[in-house]
């Protein structure tokens, strides 16, 4: 069984460094961590040795998400993911997915010829052929920021009502009333959340809701800001809040474009904490999703689908993250 000190040995570094990077500390660099990760996986480490687990195989299917790399959000993800599954000896294949695989079989046939015991679903929009075939599906799913009325499927993810309320808060106490929100696809079950959780912190504060403060874009690339940015800045908005640290990063780059400051003349907030956001110009103040921990839940609620046991829903706390794209106004 392979161990930490094996980890330590082949890539020529501490035990305790190795210990760090698997499980979550601050106190390493990105670069480590991904390393630490790669390794452990490839060397097949296990937390336990579970001698007599039942194996399956099962696939994360993985759509509009990257994650080649621990910048990206789906690394993590997908890593705590495989950890999990490692230890409990279950196989796992990674499937990216796109609108002509899905056309291609049935979410239910696909998994029972290829011998698929469960999948978690990473990155799906509610207008997709498999989210909506999840609704009569016999086979253990689990969706990550996705939920969908079947006992066979389970929904991980972080509290993103709260998490926004938690950005609109913080931007009231610094002074911002005119507060816009540039959200993710129109059709993303987590960007219906965030802007119910926009709207009701606005409410809750006394504060407008106006239509021309608000932007979709696709998916949450950053590009949604150069069509939406210019329009709040005319509208007179003050802060901009992001459904993601890349929808942020586009942003600020627009205003730069636009010869405006952040956060002097303008205040941007993100949302996921993905590594790049502490180094963006400036660092982003943003709220932080637990990933690693997310695909290790992602993990254990699958199991338990798996085993007969119907779970539901997984929330875990979100945090907000104080940094320097903020500033306090009059």
């Amino acid at each position: 069984m392979v161990t930490i000190k094996d980890i330590s040995k082949k890539l020529g570094i501490s035990m305790s460094t190795v210990s760090k990077g698997l499980h979550g500390a601050s106190d390493i660099s990105e670069e480590t961590r991904q390393m630490v990760l790669d390794a452990a996986v490839s060397m097949g480490y296990v937390i336990k040795d579970k001698k007599n687990a039942e194996k399956h195989k099962v696939c994360i299917m993985v759509e509009n998400m990257d994650y080649e790399n621990i910048n990206q959000f789906g690394y993590e993800l997908i890593t705590g993911f495989r950890l999990m599954a490692t230890e409990h000896q279950y196989i796992v294949d990674i499937i990216p997915v796109d609108t002509y695989f899905q056309s291609k079989h049935s979410y239910d046939d696909m998994m029972k010829q290829n011998g698929y015991s469960g999948a978690f679903f990473l990155g799906f929009e509610l207008e997709d052929t498999y989210i909506k075939q999840l609704l009569n599906t016999s086979i253990p799913t689990v969706l990550f920021d996705n939920y969908v009325s079947n006992k066979n499927v389970a929904y991980i993810g972080t509290d993103n009502r709260i998490g926004i309320k938690s950005l609109v808060d913080y931007l009231y106490q610094n002074g911002h009333k005119k507060i816009a929100l540039l959200n993710g696809s129109e059709y993303s079950y987590v960007s219906i959340l965030r802007y119910e959780g926009f709207k009701q912190a606005m409410k809750s504060l006394g504060l407008e809701h106006n239509k021309n403060l608000i932007g979709h874009g696709k998916y949450f690339s950053p590009d949604a800001a150069k069509e939406y940015v210019e329009q709040f800045v005319n509208n007179g908005a003050t802060a901009i809040v992001c459904a993601s640290d890349l929808i942020a990063a586009g942003a600020i780059n627009e205003l730069h474009r636009l010869g405006l400051r952040v956060p002097e003349d303008i205040s941007v907030t993100g949302f996921d904490d993905i590594p790049v956001a502490k180094y963006l110009a400036p660092p982003l103040t943003t709220i932080r999703q637990e990933r690693f921990t997310l695909g290790k839940t992602a993990f254990t609620l699958l199991d338990q689908l798996i085993s007969g046991i119907p779970v539901s829903t997984m929330l875990l706390h979100s945090e907000l993250i104080v940094r320097e794209s903020v500033a306090k106004i009059n």
